[in-house]
């Protein structure tokens, strides 16, 4: 079984990995994407996170 900061490193780099696919293969659209979500109101985006969180768990637990 692999140590905890081992596993929280990996989740970490995979995460940049995946959060650096958009500006990378699309930049101009990701640009877009992002100037749009700043103008959504704070309680859309906190909902939005809050979502992803929730299936991010949800994969974890479902992973493990």
């Amino acid at each position: 079984m692999a140590e905890f900061g081992q596993v929280l490193l990996m989740a970490i780099a995979l995460m940049m990995v995946l959060e650096g696919i958009g500006p990378f293969a699309f930049p101009a659209r990701w640009r877009q994407t992002i100037s749009e979500m700043a103008r959504l109101p704070d309680d859309v985006l906190r909902m939005g996170g809050f979502i992803v969180m929730m299936l991010g768990l949800v994969l974890l637990y479902v992973a493990k």
